[in-house]
């Protein structure tokens, strides 16, 4: 560990490690008077309330006005929101996001009427304005979309009076969220030279729990845990709000379940939702425990925790890299995918896409985001290990899925479902990992890309696939009537990784605390969706490798698609048919066959 562990105030980030917030208003007075002006704009749309029946043209030009205010939006929220990511405790930005969720829950009420109005349309006067009006049919996937809720909607007035308390409604994710960045506190770790290191959450989850200093390594889980510990009746109770909103949700509308509700915008079938949790809980598990046994004994521990879990294999060996470097080692890699997207990552390097500082105050993991116009933006916190650069390919996956959506597709089309949108970035991680075994001819090396490669494996496949177990098994609890204390969702969440992991690992109270980890939870069925995506990706990174240009050419058709099509035809076009188990079953192999050779390796 070196001094760069230590965390500077966001004031004393140098530029270039910062991402360029310019691109989207130059001025903090041009973000204001676009915040004004969405209450002003939003009068274009409302005047057409009533009146989306009356003919082809009529509704062309609601849907187009919606069309360029939710551009509008767009932008005015990223502005907000990237500026309270880096800097969550500064006052500025809290208030900032505070006025924007307060001018959004004005605007939704006043334009609620558009999906009612949609739905309300016969299906023959659709067809009618579709045939009449050429330009409608670039919104016919919105309409349908819209239009499968028919069943669940509830009175016009109520719905617009839903809209109304959207601010409300999303509360707890804001409180969730606000909380972490600005309230948790850790206490220092201290090394076995008793050497004294700042902890935050993360440093934990970038740097501590990824390092090979086994003190280090549960020091900083003790100290991630009796934090967590502290706020967990808090959090339990924000996330047991959450839940019951969304339960009443969708009681009130008439699904038969919060799953089914929540399942909806994800357009794909209950089966392929339940296939992704208990084949690769099943199937995987037996795999990932030899590589528990493997880390063991690469450790000599007595015991295997649950904190050592993430620990890299071959103790002495963890490979640094700086930020430069990094990015040169990843345009090599996706100089696979052809110059059209080389030239765009190259672009999010020069053009100051990435904001990867460390500082207080900076939401932890890695997020892209990519307002429609403009161009991605991506967070990570760059801390100088090689782990960094599997985390930023993988961002600059989303962005590369996204900006080439955005140029080949309307606003309406460009957002995939998000069963489907981890597959370019997973995808990335895994063209990574082959460049890196490809390159070098260390042996080390190649054990440690394996291990690497498994990590994508065990975040998508156990961590976020587990987080998605854990949302199935709360959500029964919730549909039953069963308070949601901090309690009960820490005994889930404990039993949820020992029915995984077995006697492979000592599973520790702390590790029922981990729920709070997840910012997911309050997104929807957002966790298990990882798993489906890097089924994908597993697929195509095979396809690639076997047929080459025409294989890329096709992806890359696969992403300027955009949301223009439902995840199961996006995944058939890339070659992929994630209606049946087996894709699941061969990305399981894989993995068993990265488990092999690395049991291979210590023979």
């Amino acid at each position: 560990m070196t001094e760069s562990t230590m965390r500077v105030t966001r004031q004393e980030v140098p530029t270039e490690e910062t991402w360029n917030v310019t691109d989207l208003f130059p001025t903090e007075a041009a973000w204001e008077n676009a915040l004004s002006a969405l209450l002003t704009n939003v009068e274009e749309i409302v005047q057409c309330k009533g009146t989306l029946h009356t003919s082809a043209e009529t509704l062309l030009q609601a849907v187009q006005a919606f069309e360029q205010f939710q551009t509008d939006i767009i932008k005015v929220g990223t502005y907000a929101t990237l500026q309270i990511s880096t800097d969550g405790t500064n006052p500025e930005h809290q208030s900032k996001v505070a006025r924007l969720q307060a001018t959004l829950a004005t605007i939704q009420s006043q334009i609620a009427f558009l999906n009612l109005e949609i739905i309300d349309l016969p299906a023959n006067t659709l067809e009618q304005f579709l045939q009449a009006e050429p330009e409608l049919h670039v919104y016919k996937k919105m309409f349908d979309d819209i239009r499968k809720q028919k069943p669940y909607m509830l009175d016009a007035k109520v719905e617009e009076t839903i809209a109304a308390l959207g601010e409300t409604l999303e509360a707890p994710y804001m409180i969730y969220e606000r909380s972490k960045a600005s309230d948790m506190t850790f206490r220092s770790v201290v090394d076995t030279l008793g050497n004294t290191w700042p902890m935050s959450e993360v440093l934990y989850e970038n740097k501590y729990e990824l390092t090979a200093d086994t003190v280090v390594r549960r020091g900083a889980y003790e100290s991630f845990i009796q934090t967590l510990d502290q706020y967990k009746n808090t959090y339990a109770a924000i996330y047991a709000t959450e839940v019951t909103k969304e339960v009443t949700m969708a009681r009130l509308r008439g699904y038969d379940s919060v799953i089914d509700m929540l399942l909806q915008p994800h357009d794909i079938t209950r089966e392929m939702y339940e296939n992704q949790l208990n084949i690769i809980q099943e199937e995987l598990a037996p795999h990932m425990r030899r590589l528990a046994k493997i880390k063991q004994q690469d450790y000599q521990l007595e015991e295997l925790k649950f904190c050592d879990l993430k620990a890299p294999l071959d103790p002495s060996y963890a490979p640094e890299t700086t930020y430069d470097e990094a990015k040169e080692l990843i345009l090599e890699a996706l100089e696979k995918l052809g110059p059209e997207y080389e030239a765009i990552m190259e672009k999010a390097f020069s053009e100051r896409w990435i904001d990867y500082a460390d500082n207080v105050g900076k939401q932890s993991g890695a997020f892209c985001t990519t307002p429609y116009g403009v161009h991605p933006y991506i967070l990570t916190s760059w801390t100088n290990m090689m782990p960094g650069a599997f985390t930023l390919v993988h961002e600059l996956g989303h962005a590369g899925h996204f900006y080439l959506a955005g140029e080949n597709q309307r606003l309406v089309n460009t957002r995939t479902s998000t069963y489907f949108v981890e597959a370019p970035s997973t995808l990335n991680e895994l063209i990574l990992g082959e460049h890196l075994i490809q390159k070098t001819d260390d042996p080390r090396l190649k054990r440690w890309v394996i291990n690497q490669l498994l990590d994508t494996y065990y975040h998508n496949f156990v961590t976020h696939l587990l987080e998605g177990e854990f949302q199935r098994q709360v959500y029964e609890k919730a549909e039953n009537g069963e308070p949601l204390t901090a309690d009960v969702l820490c005994a889930v969440k404990k039993s949820v990784i020992e029915n995984f992991w077995g006697d492979a690992a000592i599973i520790d109270d702390g590790a029922g605390l981990t729920w709070m980890r997840q910012p997911h939870y309050y997104m929807g069925l957002y966790p298990y969706t990882y798993s489906a995506g890097l089924t994908i990706a597993t697929a195509v990174a095979d396809n690639i490798k076997t047929n080459g240009e025409q294989a890329v050419n096709q992806w890359i058709d696969v992403l300027k698609a955009g949301g223009s099509k439902s995840p199961l035809e996006l995944s058939k076009m890339a070659g992929v048919d994630m209606s049946k188990p087996d894709a699941i079953r061969t990305a399981v192999a894989y993995v068993g066959s990265l488990v092999d050779q690395l049991e291979a390796s210590y023979e």
